[in-house]
This record gives structure tokens, sequence and C-alpha cells, in this order.
């Protein structure tokens, strides 16, 4: 008897039973084609995101993992096993697949077009022409000549179109020409080259070849779906016109409208989105009807689409993430489901597969070589610019499948060429790493800036914009004259107050104005009250850089190609410019977008950049090194001094400035006079208290009043060594502000506990150290103008070895905290005290983390030092800098 599955697929009635009634999920029905897609879809997905994860560790692109995994769940490996291939992927269902997976190509191709900026390639003309031709050249005509032995040996195999050999020649080496521009920008930005001379070079080249190899594909393209020469003419004559009513038509009354609804800069609403869709479809509809692909009508509506006010970017961040997850993997799975590794079963194919990878890489690296070479790069950059230029990535697996579905290439072919794809590709970034190292690339920068020689001796001048003395005053008393900032969102205001503070004040210099003055009888000058003016010391220089992670969408890689336009409408930076425009500040401010690995790098390599004297990195107020976007009270403050990757960030920041330069870490605990929650009073409990005092008819907060008393106080315990040393002078430069008070404490031990303790080795180093200390001390006492002496005082404290941490908690509760509604006070603090460690003090006494802040051995107090850690802990009642000597700093 039949089941009712069964008799509903006799009678071509669109079956509604389920496994329940006895039906195969797995069974494909035409009326019904669903359930076996989505287990399809499912099998892909999860298969290439599984490749994914060892082949990034290589630093390998997704769209490798994509195309391996289709090979191996295609004939060559899994469809080798009975029953699979007609149980998951019968062929009478790949229809519904294709249809989806090219619905998905369409759009992405959109998106390609999206990331072609013309203006890098007009910015940078000469060597994207130079470099760009010679890169399509030199492959062009090797891939001719190869194609001579592919034509005869591989094409009428009975899988082909009959085509002449010019046309399939002319397929051939578009193939081999074409670079893949979305796979070379991601490689660039994740080795750091976007903004190297390298990196510009390959960009502009890369936007050039791109669209030469679309035209000469769609050339291909519609000779051979039209039958007669004069067809194929008619097909691209309507191709130019289509592109010039998108230019001249289509493209003005698109910005009129962007402009009239505020897309343009806000971002596309939903029914620009809907607009822009409907677009690329039609776009594609008509390209394919007159016998052009249908992804040259979506590659020219990405073309035309406008990069100013962001709107690329935020275009692509709407529809990038569907597509890369669920339809480009199904079309790359689809290039290996038609790959048949088992048809290269004898010598002789494997001699065109040597021989099509040896056209590839010699065509693309001599001609990109020669070109970058005769555009004055070094022969190690030309060499990389020719390796870079051979990535063939995505693109090039969209040509192979484009001459495969018009039966240009033959199965085996197509799988020739699959196999030279995926080496070129998998070779771009070992060999750029070989011949481009970071260490090689910081050689250059340093001989065409004029520092070293090409053998790295250092060349030797007079520095006019140097700031550092070399006599030992000079050292004693250097202030930070060029800081540098890690902008963040959620602590700007800390930020803010920071910089002012550290900032010079005006000094009232008598100056002449308009040559008018008058001389007293001692013979000086004397200006008259109207006549002077004030005279500004020289501003404090800081450099903000706000870091964006570099994550594996397409919108993120755009935001680093657009480089200086992106920073010019970031939000953040564009406050750190206003803020300077009140106060004597010299700013210059820019977004990096790099992974989150990299940001203890980026920073440091920015400090080293601008000579920087002092790096400051603000503590996040969530944990989290990610910025808090939407809704900063849904992340718990609990887990601010726990969080794991925020402290593996700031350690492998620190870590990193002891070569380049001093540093700091702030931790904003209300600075500014602005209130921040604590561990023990979480933000949602704040926010309950905060909204009972409203008006529940109104539900409107009361607007705050400006902080009356803003004045700080600052505490420093100075126990010595060389984060002390470089502490004092951050207090000192801060206490010259008229609204800084300050308590410099030095903390000592009596020289009848150093007998006691019986430390011969501890008493002689702590001797030398001490030295130095009393020296900058001393100092430091008798540089103190009149004014900051009334605000700045010193004292000693003698306390038992092994009671250091117990006695700085005593005397930093005295001293901070004690002014009710002031503007936030600050203890400074060394991030590892010389004689606190040299007095045997266990500095992992878990404080504020405790037992749940320690992971694999890293724990709070192990990156701020063990007082910081206790004060938080105790919950003093300030803000906390913790200094560390760097560079310069620690012969100091």
């Amino acid at each position: 008897m039949l089941s009712p599955f069964d008799l509903a697929r006799r009678s071509g009635v669109p079956g509604q039973t389920g496994i329940l009634e006895g039906a195969n999920p797995t069974e494909y029905t035409p009326s019904n084609p669903i359930s076996l897609f989505i287990i399809q879809a499912g099998i892909v997905i999860i298969f290439c995101q599984l490749l994914h994860y060892p082949l990034r560790l290589i630093n390998q692109p997704k769209v490798i993992a994509e195309v391996i995994g289709g090979i191996i769940l295609g004939p060559s490996v899994m469809m080798r096993i009975p029953g699979f291939q007609k149980a998951i992927f019968p062929p009478e269902s790949m229809p519904v697949f294709a249809n989806v997976a090219n619905l998905g190509l369409i759009i992405f191709l959109f998106l390609v077009a999206l990331e072609v900026d013309m203006r890098l390639f007009t910015h940078n003309w000469r060597a994207a022409v130079s470099v760009g031709l010679a890169g399509m050249l030199l492959p062009f005509g090797l891939g001719f000549a190869i194609a001579y032995g592919l034509y005869h040996e591989f094409h009428n195999d009975g899988t082909t179109v009959p085509i002449s050999f010019g046309v399939y020649g002319l397929f051939i080496g578009t193939a081999l020409a074409i670079t893949a521009f979305p796979v070379l920008c991601r490689i660039l930005t994740e080795l750091k080259l976007l903004r190297s001379d390298v990196g510009v070079t390959v960009l502009a080249a890369g936007i050039g070849n791109d669209v030469v190899g679309w035209i000469l594909l769609a050339l291909c393209v519609a000779l051979v779906n039209n039958a007669s020469g004069l067809a194929a003419l008619w097909a691209l004559l309507c191709c130019i016109g289509w592109i010039l009513l998108l230019t001249f038509v289509v493209r003005p009354a698109f910005m009129w409208i962007l402009r009239r609804t505020g897309s343009l800069h806000n971002g596309p609403t939903q029914g620009i989105v809907a607009l822009t869709m409907l677009m690329v479809l039609f776009s594609a509809w008509f390209t394919g009807i007159i016998g052009i692909h249908p992804i040259f009508g979506a590659f020219l509506v990405g073309l035309i689409c406008p990069h100013d006010g962001g709107f690329a970017i935020k275009l692509t961040e709407k529809i990038e993430d569907l597509i890369s997850v669920l339809f480009l993997p199904l079309y790359f799975a689809l290039s290996g489901l038609s790959t048949n590794l088992g048809l290269l079963n004898d010598g002789k194919t494997w001699g065109y597969v040597i021989g099509v990878i040896a056209c590839a890489f010699a065509g693309k690296i001599l001609g990109g070589t020669l070109a970058a070479r005769a555009n004055k790069l070094l022969w190690r950059e030309s060499f990389t610019i020719g390796c870079l230029m051979s990535c063939k990535g995505l693109v090039e697996l969209i040509v192979l499948n484009i001459g495969l579905q018009a039966h240009i290439l033959s199965p085996r072919t197509f799988t020739v060429f699959v196999v030279m794809a995926l080496v070129t590709t998998v070779a771009t970034t070992p060999l750029t790493k070989a011949l481009y190292p970071p260490w090689y690339q910081q050689k250059v920068e340093k001989w065409r800036r004029g520092e070293i020689d090409w053998d790295g001796n250092p060349i030797e001048s007079e520095s006019p914009s140097s700031d550092h003395q070399d006599s030992p005053e000079g050292a004693t008393l250097s202030q930070v004259k060029r800081l540098l900032v890690y902008l963040r969102l959620d602590s700007l205001p800390s930020l803010f107050t920071f910089i002012t503070l550290l900032g010079p004040e005006s000094a009232a210099t008598p100056t002449r104005l308009g040559g008018i003055s008058e001389v007293s009888e001692d013979g000086s000058e004397e200006v008259s009250g109207q006549e002077v003016a004030q005279k500004k010391k020289k501003p404090l220089e800081v450099h903000g850089l706000r870091l964006i992670e570099l994550t594996d969408r397409t919108s993120s890689v755009m935001q680093v190609t657009e480089g200086e336009t992106y920073s010019l409408r970031d939000p953040v930076v564009n406050a750190f410019r206003a803020f300077s425009q009140l106060h004597d500040v010299a700013v210059s401010g820019r977004v990096a977008v790099v992974p989150e690995g990299s940001y203890p790098e980026t920073l440091m390599q920015q400090a080293s950049e601008v000579s920087s004297d002092f790096a400051l990195i603000p503590w996040s107020e969530y944990g989290s090194i990610a910025e808090e976007h939407s809704v900063p009270f849904a992340k718990d403050s609990g887990d601010r001094f726990t969080a794991y990757a925020h402290l593996e960030f700031v350690h492998k920041t620190l870590e990193m400035a002891y070569k380049t330069c001093n540093a700091g870490v702030f931790i904003d605990r209300g600075f500014g006079g602005i209130s921040k929650p604590t561990t023990e009073q979480p933000v949602m409990a704040q926010l309950t208290r905060t909204q009972s005092g409203m008006s529940l008819r109104s539900h409107r907060e009361l607007a705050t009043l400006p902080v009356a008393n803003k004045s700080h106080h600052i505490f420093f315990p100075f126990f010595g060594g060389a984060d002390d040393r470089a502490g004092l002078r951050i207090v000192l430069q801060l206490a010259r502000n008229p609204h800084v008070t300050a308590s410099i404490v030095h903390i000592n031990w009596s020289s009848d506990d150093e007998a006691e303790s019986s430390k011969a080795p501890v008493k002689e180093v702590d001797t030398e150290l001490s030295a130095k200390d009393m020296t900058l001390l001393a100092t430091a006492k008798s540089s103190l103008t009149k004014e900051a002496a009334k605000r700045v005082t010193f004292s000693e404290v003698h306390v038992v070895p092994g009671s250091g941490i117990a006695e700085t908690l005593d005397l930093a509760q005295r001293y901070v905290g004690q002014t009710p509604n002031n503007a936030g006070d600050i203890v400074v603090l060394g991030r590892r005290p010389s004689r606190l460690a040299l007095s045997g003090v266990n500095e992992n006494a878990g404080g504020a983390g405790g037992s749940s802040s320690h992971h694999a051995g890293l724990a709070f107090d192990k990156v701020v030092g063990a007082i910081a850690d206790q004060m938080i802990s105790k919950n003093v009642r300030a803000s906390i800098l913790v200094i560390q000597a760097g560079g310069r700093g620690l012969e100091m």
C-alpha cells in the first residue's frame, strides 16, 4: 500500500506531508525543493566555516576555504562515496542550487564595484597605468600562447561550443591577466601595506586591471553568446549605450534622491536600499538579455554609486553579511562541485597545470616588477608589487565559472585553471611576507626620511624639532611635548580634561604691537596696558589614534582603503579636533582599521612615527576592547577589571612601549567632575535609582549644573626607580595648572630597618637607585616657581619593609577624595616601583580582579601593579594614572 507521500508525488500534487507520514526529506521534488536546498546550504556553510578556522591561521582568505570545501564535497572526494551525490546533490536539484548561488553572485559583483574607488586610480594614475598595463599585457600574451596547446588538446571534447581559436585565446588571456581586487585589498590590509608606496601602487593598478579585465570578459562572452560578429557588435554597442545612460542620466538622478533623503551623509534608508537593489537587478537583467552576462550590469551599478559621505561603506554594511555568509559560499562551493581532480589523470595534463601556473606567475611578476621599477621603486618593492598583482582569488573563479557556463572551457580545462587560481592565491601572502618583511619596511622608511644610510648607520643631524636636551639638567627637567592618545568614545571626557591640564599655560609676556613702545628711566622698554598681548608658549602636540577592528566584512576593508577620507568623517576624531580649537593644543587625529590583535603594535608604531614622549592609554569603561556604540549601559561594569581580552591588550601595549616611549594607563573614576559607576554600584541599579527620582509625569532628567569647583588634587607616592621618576615629571607638569594641587610623598625605609633586613645585594642596588631618585627630587623642588610651590608639597614617610602598599593606601585615603564635588582627584603611580619590588613585596596580591581575574597567568595586578590593584579593590575615591618608563625615559 502506497503512503500519502507517494500518492501525492505520483499524482503531481504538491505534497504537504512530512517525515511523520513517511516522506524522505532528502528526496528532491520540483514542487517543494526548499527542504533539500536547506540541507545542501547547511552542509556547505558548516563545512566551509570549519575549513576556514585553520586556514585563517596562515593568513588565507575565506574564498580558499569555500573552494576547497566545494572540491571536497564534489566529485574529487565525497561524491566518490556511493549514494552521496544522489542523496545530497542529485543532478536534478542543481538548477535550484545554482540559481540561488548566481543571485548571490550578482549582488556580490555589485559589492565588488562599490569597493572600486576611482579616486585611488586618478590620484596615482601614472603608476596605475604603467603597472596595470604591464601587469596585463605580459600575462595576456603568455595566456594567448599557452591557449594554443589547450585549444587543440582539450577543447573539442564534446562539452564545449564550437568557437574560433581567437575567441578562446581572448578568454584564456583574460583569465591569466585579471587580478582579484577584493582579495588584494584584504591582503594589503592585513599586512599593513595600504599606506605604503607598495600598497598605494598595487591598489591603483588593481582598479585599472579589474575594469579592463571585465571589459575584455564582456567582449569575450558577447562573441560566444552571439552567433555572428555583427550580433556581437550590436551587443557591445547596446552595452556602451547602457553605460552612458547609467553615467549621465541615472547617476545624477540617483544623487539627487540621495541628497533629498539625506542618505548621502546619514546612511541609506530602507527605501534607498530597495531602490538600489532594483537598479542592480534591472541592470543585470538588461545586460543578460542583450547577450552580456548579468553580473556586468550589477557591476556597472556599483561603479556609479557615490563614495561621498561614506555612502558606499554604509550601503555595504546593510547587505554584505547575508551575501558573504549564505550566497557566496554556495557559489564557490558550486565551483568546487564542478571541479574534478580525477580528470588530471595523465602526465600531459599535469604538464599543462604546471605550464598555466608558470605563465600566471611569470607574466604578473615580471610585468608588475619591471613597471614598478620604471616608476623608481626599489627592486624589492617592485618584486613585492609583482607578487601581489599575481593574486587571482575569487575574481578568477568567477571568470572561470562564466567560461564553464558558456561552454568555453571543458571540465578538464576548468579544473586546470581552478588549481592555478588556488596556488596563486595561497602563495601571495607568504611571498609578500618574505620579500617585504616589517624590518625592511622600517628600514626603507627611515632611509627615505634621511635618518639612516642604506647600510643602516644613523645619519647625525641637528633636528630642530627635537624637544629633548642631552644635558643631565635637560633630561631631569624634560616635559611631555608630544603626546599620543588612544582615542576611545567612552573615554573622551576624561582624556579632554587630562590634556587640558597637561598643556602649557599662557604666559603674560609683553610684546610690542605696531612698533610702539616707551623707554623708562633705566633704559628698558615699557609697554602700555592696551599694548600687552598674551605670548603663548609652544603648544602641546597631541596625536590621537582611533582603532577600529578589521573584520571579515567588506565594509571593514573599504574603511581602510578610503584612508584619510574616512578619518575626516569619524565623529570621535572630529570631536577631538574640535576640542583642540578651544584649547592651546596642536592635534592630529586619524583612524586605523587593523585586526584586534594588532592594536598594541599599531599604537606603538604610531608613537614611534610621531616621536611621542608619552603614550596615554585609557582603561575601558566596560572592560572591552570594542567600543559600545549603541547601549553603553547594557554591559555590566563589574567585569571592567577582569575581562581577559582587555587585560591582554593593555599588557602587550605596555610591553611594546618599553622600546618606544613613556606610557601611562589612565583609569577614569569621576575625572572631570563626571560621576562614574563603580563595581559595587552596577549601572542598572544606578539607572533605576535615577529614574525613581524623576517626575513620573514628565520623565525628564534635571539638567546638571557645571562643576563649580574645578580643582584637582594629585597624590603621588614616590618609591624610586625609572617608572616613578617618569611619574614625577608628569606630576610636576600637571601641577603647572592653577587648578591642580599635588602631594608628593617619598616612601622611604629607615636605616635601622634596612640593616635588619640583611639583604646586601638589595641594599647595594637600592643605593644606586636612590642617588638618581634623590637628585631628581632635589631638582624638582628647586625648579618650582613661587606660585607652584604654594600648590605642591613634598614630604617623606618612613615605612617598614613589606608594609609599603598598606601605608600607601592609608596615605591615599587621607590625601584624595577629601574635597567634595571637585573636578576629580588623581593618584599617580609607577607601574613597578623599584624599592617596593626590592623589599620583597609580592606584587600579585590579588585585589580588584581577585581569583576571577587570572587567565593564563595574566591578572589585573600584573598589568598595572600591586598598588593600583589594591586601590581599585579598596575603592579609593580618585582616578588612577599608572606610569611606565620606556624609550629614553629609561635612561633618566
